[in-house]
């Protein structure tokens, strides 16, 4: 990685349902620049899964949702979806057609959790990178 480019990335986007394309597409740009290919489509599902909790249960009419990426070097890559919506996100069972974007988190992340923020709260997860990641 260059020492040019910035190890820290925030994006903010409306309550809209075109938001979670633009923050993939965003994370795609991010990790292209820092040169992380080999666990890019595990990051992209956790952001997908992440924004859309956000639109779905965490962000109020009027509201929006930031997300942050940090390369932490050496070693992790960690995302943050930070909304001022209330409650607190835990993996449940599947209910149909939802319930499952947390397992997906949980299965595809080293960590994950919830932090607080006022108003809301910050979802965040965490990836392991290699040198040669």
């Amino acid at each position: 990685m260059s020492d040019h480019i910035p190890s820290f990335r925030e994006a903010f986007y409306r309550r809209e349902r075109r938001s979670v394309p633009l923050a993939r597409d965003f994370t795609r740009r991010a990790l292209a620049d820092w040169g992380l290919d080999a666990r890019a489509d595990d990051v992209l599902v956790c952001v997908s899964e992440l924004a859309t909790n956000a639109l779905l249960h965490g962000v109020p009419p009027g509201r929006g949702y930031r997300l942050h990426l940090y390369l932490e070097l050496p070693g992790a890559l960690r995302v943050e979806v930070h909304d001022s919506g209330d409650g607190t996100p835990r993996v449940r069972e599947p209910s149909g057609e939802s319930g499952r974007g947390l397992l997906l988190v949980d299965a595809l992340a080293d960590r994950w959790g919830v932090g607080e923020r006022d108003p809301g709260k910050i979802v965040w997860c965490e990836f392991r990178i290699t040198a040669d990641a």
